[in-house]
This record gives C-alpha cells, sequence and structure tokens, in this order.
C-alpha cells in the first residue's frame, strides 16, 4: 500500500468500491451475455426440429451485447486490461512513464467523455421520438439505449476518480501509485496473477 493511501484515505475508499460494483456489473455483463447466447440456441433449434421461430434472437443479442460491453468497460480499465503500444515506455525512467500514464488516462478519459456525450443524444432523440426498432418486436429503442448508456456513464465515474487520484499521486510524487492504478502491466504482473486465479480455482474460490 502507498503512503497516499493513508494520505487520501477517501479517495482509497471511493476506488474500492468502484472496483467492487464494478465485478458486480461484469458477472451481470456475462449473465446477459449467456442468457443471450441460449436464447439464440433455442431459437435455432426450434427452427430446425419444430419449425418455428422465437423471433428477434438477432436483434436482442444485438443490444445483451452493446449493454455487456458498455458495463464491462469500467472493470477492464481498472484491471488496466486496455491495450497500450508500450515499445517506447520501457525504455523510459519511472517519472516520465508515470507522467505518461496519466496523459494515456486523460486521453482515455476525454475519449469516453465525448463518446458518452453523443450517446446520450442518440438515447434522447429515440425515446423523443418514441423510435421503435423495425422488426417483430418493435422494442421501443430508448430502453437499450439508455441502458448501454448507463454503462458508459459508470465508466466515466470511474475514470473521474482514476483520473483524481492519479493526479493527486502526480503531484506528490507516488510514482507506484500512478503505475499501479493506470500503469501499462507488466509480464510478471500478469503471471502474478494467473498464479492467483489458478490457487483460488484450485481452492474452489475463485470469483
Amino acid at each position: 500500500m502507498s503512503h497516499n493511501e493513508h494520505s487520501f484515505p477517501l479517495l482509497s475508499r471511493l476506488l474500492r468500491a468502484a472496483s467492487s460494483l464494478s465485478r458486480a456489473a461484469i458477472w451481470a455483463a456475462g449473465g446477459l451475455t449467456l442468457i443471450s447466447a441460449l436464447y439464440i440456441t433455442v431459437d435455432v433449434l426450434a427452427r430446425k426440429f419444430f419449425h418455428f421461430s422465437l423471433g428477434g434472437s438477432d436483434e436482442l443479442s444485438g443490444y445483451a451485447f452493446a449493454i455487456s460491453v458498455s458495463w464491462a468497460l469500467s472493470f477492464a480499465t481498472l484491471q488496466r486490461a486496455n491495450i497500450r503500444i508500450d515499445a517506447l515506455y520501457q525504455i523510459f525512467p519511472p517519472r516520465v512513464g508515470a507522467i505518461l500514464d496519466w496523459i494515456a488516462l486523460v486521453g482515455l478519459a476525454v475519449f469516453i467523455a465525448y463518446l458518452t456525450r453523443y450517446a446520450g443524444d442518440v438515447a434522447l432523440t429515440s425515446w423523443q421520438r418514441g423510435s421503435t426498432a423495425n422488426s417483430i418486436t418493435a422494442t421501443p429503442l430508448w430502453i437499450p439505449q439508455f441502458i448501454w448508456v448507463a454503462g458508459l456513464v459508470w465508466l466515466c465515474i470511474v475514470l473521474a476518480l482514476m483520473l483524481l487520484r492519479s493526479s493527486v499521486a502526480l503531484v506528490t510524487g507516488d510514482l507506484r501509485a500512478i503505475r499501479e492504478l493506470c500503469g501499462v502491466r507488466t509480464a510478471s504482473e500478469e503471471a502474478h496473477e494467473e498464479a492467483q486465479q489458478g490457487a483460488r480455482l484450485v481452492k474452489g474460490d475463485a470469483s
């Protein structure tokens, strides 16, 4: 635990809470994807053997995929699972690397903020116009769109917390905190996490 964990306990608690909620969200997203896959499977089998269709499997699976992705992004970001090109990053001094990590996080936050804004405009327009899907289900488009946007809004909140925490760490010179929060994951870190996950699987309490 870095020094600033004690100096800024509120930020640390908020990030831990965000991590817990994001973990719950990714489980829900995975469940939604599984339900979508089962629905498609049943629809295909019904067409093949009983000559009827449940209808809307392609449409509903599209909604499920978009919603699952938007709600999974926050956990992926907290786990530093986003892809970064680090060919030059590895040769820079730690302080320069920390600044690059912070700049990368700022860039990601700005991009997601713009994406969320325009995604919200799309959902709001669908709601105002009463738009429905051009399909047999005639789904009101604002329903899946607002759930999708909610995932992006949550990602914005998580990014804001990460940016605030990393900015404090940058100002106070806590390079370790920046690296742990938004740095590029090293091969040793990934190997260590895989080993821990394997140990949990053996014990039967993987989460």
